[in-house]
């Protein structure tokens, strides 16, 4: 016996210093929990004991700041189960209700009880309004997120922001692998679409603020994304959907779609003083569109082609063949990306109908006597125009000089017979040759007495005289009159290289 007295007091004395140890342990931890609760958290809470045995207690916590500890779970399914019937139920059935994104509630383990504050805290978070409810969460390739009541609600708001850009009909077709008629008259018909970003839908909690409820808070979206400054249109008498999309840079469709709920129709009436949204897409996802697109399209005849007619007489021309425009139809493939066409390719074109190229005939036949009605220069070179057509009240002709040689030579313009030789106190010295095909020229303020006469025979070019400063001039020059019919005219419209 004696020899295991020893070892019993050896026993004894361990689980003394055990069970001192342990009450030293549980006792700093529950000084420091003790003091951490009364430092940190917003609803006040007492600690109402402290139990050697560890126990595990819930923490709620608003970002870092503890609220309170709440005294069981169930509590806080039974509170939530509560403000989902009372304020949520109705907007979002069937759903569930949980604690918004900055709370936060935590299981630890503990020594000490606390008093029960599970309503004041949970007052707290119904005056606060820290919820989220449960909704289908639709996230984007590029990023963007949205929460909606339900998938069913986005994709009719989808289909009707697709309409911006296709029509319903075409879009159902597609969808089963069909396509719209092929045209057989001039415009166009979707053959295809697709949304750039893909969508994945999933189930995700989100403030009820934050969840799109109806069709139009899903359109505006899609339409505009996040932060697009909105433009309005009022409406004004006589205004239509279609005149409103014109001036906005917008298809009349566009204006329905994002006016869903205003207007109806393309052909609707519109009230007087009423607002419309005309912004232009700055859409989160990318609509391709695919186009064919028939056209009527003018098919241009070669220039005109001139045929010299030597049983003609020159200065007359005859159209013998009168230029017609051809047309032909012309088939595209186009994409559109948001309403706006990105690319254009030609797939076939067949010419309906030949165009026509104009012929003229020229007459060349030279006729002693009778010009052509293309004037040459009166003047040699070294000589310019100092005066042009009307310079002056009543000056109904263009004056021309020599630079050098004041008294220079003067030419007859075109063919001709010389119709009148004379002085007067206006024009001094001058001729007036008479073309015979309605034209008639005038020759002023000649140096001296001409060398031609009345009844003359005169080619283009020939000499008739010189420059001077007879009449009522006040230099050196030459007055060239032009009288068609009878009526003055200005030369420099049958001048070469006036």
């Amino acid at each position: 016996m004696r020899k295991f007295l020893p070892i019993l007091l050896a026993i004894i004395m361990s689980i003394g210093i055990v069970s001192l140890n342990q009450q030293l342990e549980y006792n700093t931890y529950a000084n420091l929990e003790l003091n951490t609760i009364q430092e940190e958290a917003i609803i006040d809470q007492a600690v109402i004991s402290v139990s050697p045995n560890i126990n595990t207690i819930q923490k709620v916590y608003l970002k870092e700041q503890l609220i309170g500890v709440l005294s069981e779970q169930a509590n806080i399914d039974a509170f939530l189960r509560d403000v989902y019937a009372e304020r949520y139920v109705q907007d979002f059935p069937n759903t569930s209700l949980g604690f918004g994104e900055d709370i936060f509630v935590t299981l630890e383990e503990s020594y000490m009880s606390y008093e029960n504050k599970d309503p004041e805290i949970f007052s707290y978070l119904r005056n606060q309004a820290y919820f989220s409810v449960e909704a289908d969460k639709v996230a984007f390739s590029n990023g963007a997120v949205i929460y909606v009541k339900s998938i069913e609600l986005f994709e009719q708001a989808k289909d009707l922001y697709l309409q911006n850009f296709i029509s319903k009909e075409a879009l159902d077709l597609i969808r089963i692998n069909k396509l719209p008629p092929e045209l057989v008259t001039y415009g166009t018909r979707d053959i295809g679409f697709n949304v750039i970003e893909k969508a994945n839908y999933q189930r995700g909690m989100a403030p009820a603020s934050e969840i799109m409820t109806t069709i139009p808070q899903i359109v505006y979206f899609l339409s505009y994304g996040y932060g697009t400054e909105i433009e309005t249109y009022t409406v004004i008498e006589y205004d239509t959907v279609e005149g409103i999309a014109y001036k906005s840079g917008l298809s009349a469709q566009q204006v329905v779609t994002i006016n869903n709920e205003k207007i109806k129709s393309v052909n609707q009436i519109l009230n007087i003083g009423e607002e419309l949204n005309v912004t232009y897409f700055n859409s989160p996802i990318n609509v391709v569109v695919t186009k064919e697109r028939l056209a009527k399209e003018t098919v241009y005849p070669q220039s005109t082609l001139y045929v010299k007619d030597p049983t003609m007489q020159e200065g007359y021309s005859v159209i013998q063949t009168k230029e017609e425009l051809g047309y032909k139809d012309v088939k595209y493939k186009e994409t559109f990306i948001n309403g706006v066409i990105t690319d254009s390719v030609v797939t076939g074109s067949i010419v309906i109908k030949q165009p026509i190229r104009e012929v003229i005939r020229i007459g060349t036949k030279v006729v002693a006597g009778i010009g052509s009605g293309a004037l040459r220069w009166p003047l040699g070179s070294n000589s310019h125009v100092s005066c042009k057509w009307y310079c002056y009240s009543g000056h109904q002709g263009v004056d021309f000089v020599y630079n050098v040689n004041k008294n220079g030579p003067i030419y007859a313009a075109d063919r001709g017979v010389i119709d009148r030789v004379r002085y007067d106190w206006r024009n001094g010295y001058n001729v007036m040759i008479n073309h015979n095909n309605g034209m008639k020229t005038l020759y002023a303020h000649m140096l001296r007495y001409p060398p031609v006469s009345v009844g003359q025979k005169v080619e283009k070019g020939d000499f008739i005289g010189n420059v001077g400063n007879t009449g009522r001039s006040t230099g050196p020059h030459l007055h060239l009159g032009v009288y068609v019919d009878g009526v003055a005219k200005n030369p420099c419209n049958y001048l070469d290289g006036c």
